[in-house]
């Protein structure tokens, strides 16, 4: 309609109405591209929220993820510590004591990540989505340093744990598991974390097999050795997670507390 408009006005040399026609197409080809622009950037602050509030909650539980991860590993070291000094004949330790101790030392804690939203962003480029740089920056931190994965991998592959179980007859390590190893507890439940290996707990075995297995201990010629690298390990990669991370803990602080 407009361009038979135009046409028309130029046959009859309306020059004033062939403006008029003109800044009609020029304001109406403007306003279509103001919509287009803000219907745009509308469906971008709709995703950026969406994908905000799930990175929220993805390392909320990251968080938690890390904190007991901390308290875990610090009840394992002071199982470690407790077994090295009784097997090094420093402290005195009954048999049973020995065997929880030196079992709970072996002991290493693997979770499910929670990095879908993450990677998402990471796949299709989105990442500046993310407009607050904490949540960002603590994301992007957390997912690539790989402090947590070399907690499993060393604690998987800790040689003082494989020299454990070979030295254990296999109902004796059934027995430990039963009754003394990890405790469950719900994610995002901040106190159940506290002393989820390290609670009192008594074997249902005779005592002749308890005194036996923990002879099979002291009598293990590299045991004290293999349990002072545990320990060097368990040392290094707590350093990492409270001390080297401390802006990874931080930002998983401010956001756990709704700090954002």
């Amino acid at each position: 309609m407009i361009l038979r408009r135009v046409i028309e006005h130029v046959r009859q040399q309306q020059w004033t109405a062939v403006g008029i026609d003109f800044c009609i197409v020029v304001v109406g080809v403007f306003i279509g591209i103001q919509v287009s622009n803000w219907n745009d950037e509308r469906e971008t602050d709709r995703q950026a929220e969406q994908f905000t509030e799930h990175l929220k909650g993805d390392l909320r539980e990251e968080a938690w993820g890390y904190q007991f991860l901390i308290e875990y590993n610090l009840d394992v070291l002071a199982a470690s510590e407790t077994a090295v000094n009784a097997l090094a004949g420093k402290v005195p330790l009954a048999d049973e004591a020995l065997l929880v101790s030196a079992y709970r030392a072996t002991q290493y804690k693997q979770r499910t990540r929670r990095r879908a939203t993450y990677d998402e962003l990471i796949s299709t480029g989105a990442i500046g989505l993310i407009r607050n740089q904490t949540l960002r920056d603590t994301a992007m931190r957390i997912y690539n340093v790989p402090t947590i994965e070399n907690i499993v991998r060393e604690g998987a592959q800790s040689r003082y744990r494989e020299a454990f179980r070979m030295s254990m007859h296999n109902d004796v390590q059934r027995a430990l598991n039963r009754d003394c190893g990890d405790r469950f507890v719900e994610i995002g439940d901040y106190s159940g974390i506290t002393d989820t290996i390290n609670f009192p707990c008594k074997l249902d075995l005779p005592q002749v097999q308890i005194t036996e297995a923990a002879n099979a201990l002291r009598n293990h010629a590299a045991l004290v050795q293999l349990l002072r690298l545990r320990i060097a390990d368990l040392d290094t990669r707590l350093h990492d997670l409270t001390v080297n991370n401390r802006g990874i803990v931080r930002g998983l602080q401010d956001i756990a507390g709704e700090g954002l």
